[in-house]
């Protein structure tokens, strides 16, 4: 080491770091797999609370929503959460692809979907509301994908 230089945190020397892309990766599947699998759970709650015809329709319904969600919110987070990896570069901290602000927004999201499922809304509900986000979280998803595509060596 340097005569003077300052030598590094024990916390900063076993931080986990990332390649960008590699950050861009996990931007993208978390939001593939958290959006499949809260589409998947809505579709289930839905057709079991509302029978088959009536099932369908709310995920559609839910389906159509989310779309509009991932088009009018999502891709704007989506791409937000994407130019910050990009900004921040390569060997950053691996858990850094979200901001704190995010991760706390994912926190309060998950206690948000406890509450649904502990039966605060009746299940057709919740599910068509499970569907709508799932959906969103699929579409919007794409943005981070493409953007780990183009990062390619």
């Amino acid at each position: 080491m340097p005569t003077g230089a300052k030598r590094p945190s024990p916390l900063e020397r076993w931080k986990p770091r990332a390649a960008g892309r590699t950050q861009l990766l996990l931007a993208a599947a978390l939001w593939s797999c958290v959006g499949a699998a809260l589409l998947l759970a809505g579709a289930r709650w839905n057709l079991r609370g509302a029978g088959a015809p009536g099932g369908f329709l709310l995920v559609a319904l839910g389906a159509a929503a989310g779309l509009l969600k991932g088009w009018f919110v999502l891709d704007r987070a989506a791409l937000r959460i994407a130019d910050r990896i990009a900004s921040r570069g390569d060997g950053r901290c691996i858990g850094g692809f979200l901001s704190a602000r995010s991760w706390l927004l994912v926190a309060l999201m998950s206690g948000a979907g406890r509450l649904l499922r502990g039966g605060l809304l009746p299940l057709p509900v919740a599910g068509t509301l499970y569907v709508a986000i799932g959906t969103g979280l699929l579409f919007s998803s794409r943005i981070a994908w493409l953007r780990w595509r183009d990062a390619a060596p």
